[in-house]
């Protein structure tokens, strides 16, 4: 007689793909039905209106197929009061995660038998199941900022017999009653990783979490503890939503440039303006880190002169600082113009004279150290070539 797997066919199409390489983690695949710990309804981008995520039903013809498929799914909207008319809404706050990714993120976290691990965002409780699958529910610990959400995931787990400890707080102060911890997995992104995570990490643990600057995606965080500090390597993309304490606003680029502000001041700028729309990940991640809070938006001239407005502003810290460089094709030296406590365009120079003289570096030859008091500090192959812009 076959013996019956609920998640044979996630399990297949993920190890089909190569996602799966850890027998173990197989074996949880396959023991955890993914398809109970989807809502009824859940929420997906709708092209023919940009940014905003239309609701879908179980009753709807691709739900089944995104379901027993390799999707990321949205099971929450704006913190569960959709904004829009026929409950649209605007903010992802809650999701199942893509399984690849799921899988990818549980292997790096490199576990064995016996090992304790905390969770950061329960969400609906399915990565939390594949974790007791794999070492236990006495050695899970997952919390959940969202009340609603995390009894819908207690429910969830506790329907298929899985009894983890679970909490319902703020995830950036960890589990400090619950401490120490041999790993800890995030599933939820941070822009500043909470030094609550390292402390509670026994020496030589792993926090794997995805960690993102304002400017550039997600990227995916390997750190071994040592000593009270944290350090490792970007292993991978990681588009996670972020902490709700980390949060971004994303408003339209005018609302933080004002070209009439009387601290507006006419100059110039030797930083290339378009340097800041260089597409290069390792770029990318190095100005959003060295430039904190930093975005952009570029016009072109509509004659073939090659020419650009190219306006930088402060959407993370938010200080009200902007500037405005004007490309020429032929210019070392551009106008500018710049507004605020911040000089903008002298930051994103430095930043970019660090990166090159570095060997513009790309994302994988990247790292990052967390100290206790949680300054962070970007690297390039060894975390004593740190990346400065000063």
């Amino acid at each position: 007689m076959t013996e019956y797997h609920p998640g044979a066919r996630l399990a297949r199409a993920l190890t089909a793909t190569g996602a799966i390489q850890d027998p173990a983690w197989h074996r949880a695949v396959l023991a955890v039905p993914r398809t109970l710990f989807i809502p009824h309804r859940v929420w997906v981008s709708s092209r023919d209106h940009p940014g905003w995520y239309r609701p879908v039903t179980s009753d709807d013809p691709d739900y089944q197929r995104w379901v027993d498929e390799d999707w990321a799914l949205m099971t929450q909207i704006d913190d569960g009061h959709p904004c829009g008319e026929g409950e649209w809404g605007r903010l992802p706050t809650s999701s199942i995660s893509q399984p690849s990714l799921v899988v990818e993120m549980l292997q790096t976290l490199d576990v064995t038998e016996g090992m304790r691990v905390l969770e950061i965002g329960t969400g609906t409780g399915y990565n939390t199941a594949l974790l007791c699958e794999r070492l236990g529910d006495e050695n899970v610990v997952s919390i959940e900022v969202d009340p609603d959400v995390a009894a819908q995931a207690r429910a969830n787990l506790h329907s298929l017999g899985y009894k983890p400890t679970l909490l319902v707080s703020d995830g950036t102060a960890g589990a400090p009653e619950q401490a120490p911890f041999d790993r800890v997995l995030a599933t939820v992104a941070a822009h500043t990783v909470p030094p609550a995570w390292i402390t509670q990490t026994r020496l030589g643990g792993v926090i794997v979490t995805p960690w993102s600057t304002w400017f550039s995606s997600g990227v995916l965080l390997r750190l071994e503890v040592d000593h009270g500090a944290a350090r490792g390597r970007i292993v991978g993309d990681a588009p996670f939503m972020m902490l709700r304490d980390q949060r971004s606003t994303f408003r339209p680029w005018h609302e933080y440039v004002d070209d009439h502000d009387p601290r507006a001041v006419t100059g110039e700028t030797t930083t290339n303006p378009r340097c800041i729309a260089d597409r290069d990940d390792g770029w990318r991640l190095t100005v959003g880190h060295l430039v904190e809070g930093v975005d952009f938006v570029s016009y072109e001239a509509k004659d073939d002169s090659g020419e650009a407005s190219v306006y930088v502003y402060d959407r993370g810290r938010q200080t009200g600082s902007w500037a405005l460089g004007e490309y020429t094709p032929a210019g070392e030296v551009y106008e500018a113009v710049t507004c605020g406590p911040r000089d903008l365009w002298a930051e994103i120079g430095a930043a970019r004279r660090a990166w090159e003289a570095a060997g513009r570096p790309g994302r994988d030859r990247l790292g990052l150290t967390i100290t206790p008091d949680g300054q962070h500090s970007l690297w390039v192959d060894t975390p004593e070539q740190v990346l400065s812009g000063d």
